[in-house]
């Protein structure tokens, strides 16, 4: 019986994952935002073929936007409908979320971080963004320390029992 190969669109689940993110912050609150998108950045997307890693959420005239995520060209689309890979890209918050992210951001130090961008059930592109605090050195060695740790009681336990 042959084997089904996996279709290379993507039409729900995740597209995209900031691993790093989750190293680097303390992320104390996660929150859902749809995304403004062109039609060829969807597409690309729902090829896989982002970049998540050096993105960050910030202000710009009032509105909360997404700034330095690339999302690569769609090979099949024509040069005049193309769009920009790292362009701006707003979020799309409630107002009263949005005010409340801005002013934690603004007055507490806080940063607004991509964790993860999929698709939801509906085939819309959503990004759950992270409001947390910068991790100092100490705290990312106790973090790389918990890891370990885990690894090894997983291990022993695997083993006797």
């Amino acid at each position: 019986m042959a084997q089904k190969k996996p279709s290379p669109l993507t039409s729900t689940g995740t597209i995209a994952v900031n691993r790093r993110a989750k190293f680097d912050y303390a992320i104390e609150e996660e929150v859902e935002a749809g995304l403004v998108l062109t039609g060829t950045e969807v597409k690309s997307l729902r090829r896989g073929t982002v970049n998540l890693s050096d993105a960050y959420a910030g202000p710009k005239d009032g509105e909360l936007f997404l700034f330095n995520l690339h999302i690569g060209e769609y090979p099949n689309a024509p040069q005049k409908f193309q769009h920009e890979p790292k362009r701006p890209r707003k979020l799309l918050l409630h107002k009263r979320e949005r005010d409340r992210l801005l002013g934690a951001q603004k007055q507490g130090g806080y940063t607004l971080i991509p964790l993860r961008l999929y698709f939801n059930n509906r085939g819309i592109c959503k990004l759950a963004l992270g409001l947390g605090k910068g991790k100092r050195a100490v705290d990312k060695r106790q973090t790389i320390k918990e890891r370990e740790w885990q690894r090894k009681k997983a291990s022993v336990m695997k083993e006797y029992g």
